[in-house]
């Protein structure tokens, strides 16, 4: 199935520069992980959790929606509100050797972990601000870790990869289990800033 150029199955969706583009937005990128997460939502309800109007996350819907991120959910609703849901469960860059071919997805996927970082950073201080009311065992699973290692490019490349397996083949415990929470894994890898960029960032 293609949507606007995207390559897509049922649990991915990999899209071209120009739907990575449209996504390259913290709101967006917010909504799109609280429809993935928390389940099929209203505008009204997003904006409630989200802190924003309902006139614009009902726009951020309708442009996410134009690049097949999300889409009705027609199980729900009575007519006069509308439910969107999450069309895939992940969302995934071409490579970095595809990308180089195509300056226009280089740089619509600068202008998306841009976003991400956003994203992520607060998502992070929101889990240190919650870490006093954590139960003790949640705390002792918590961990803000780094660590520096002189690789090569590819000795790195192996790792991160070691990493990304180690983590999609961990089973979940069921829906069922007591205690069991969503637990948010956050793998960040990058050269030392400062070392390798052949130019200063602005």
């Amino acid at each position: 199935m293609q949507l606007y150029g995207a390559r897509v199955d049922l649990e991915t969706i990999t899209p071209d520069a120009t739907a990575l583009r449209a996504l390259s937005h913290p709101v967006r990128l917010r909504i799109l992980g609280r429809l993935r997460f928390d389940g099929p939502a209203t505008a009204t309800s997003l904006a409630q959790r989200l802190g924003l109007n309902s006139g614009a996350t009902s726009y951020h819907l309708r442009q996410l929606a134009a690049h097949g991120f999300v889409v009705d959910d027609t199980t729900r609703g009575n007519g006069r509100e509308r439910w969107w849901r999450a069309a895939h469960q992940s969302t995934r860059t071409p490579d970095e050797a595809e990308q180089a071919q195509d300056p226009a997805a280089q740089d619509a996927n600068d202008a998306f972990n841009q976003a991400v970082a956003v994203v992520h950073t607060e998502g992070l201080q929101r889990a240190v601000e919650e870490r006093p009311l954590l139960p003790v065992p949640w705390r002792a699973a918590s961990t803000l870790s780094d660590w520096g290692l002189r690789l090569t490019p590819g000795r790195a490349q192996q790792l991160m990869k070691a990493v990304v397996a180690v983590v999609d083949g961990w089973e979940e415990d069921g829906e069922g289990e007591p205690g069991a929470e969503l637990y948010q894994v956050v793998l960040h890898t990058y050269p030392r800033p400062g070392r390798v960029a052949t130019e200063p960032c602005s």
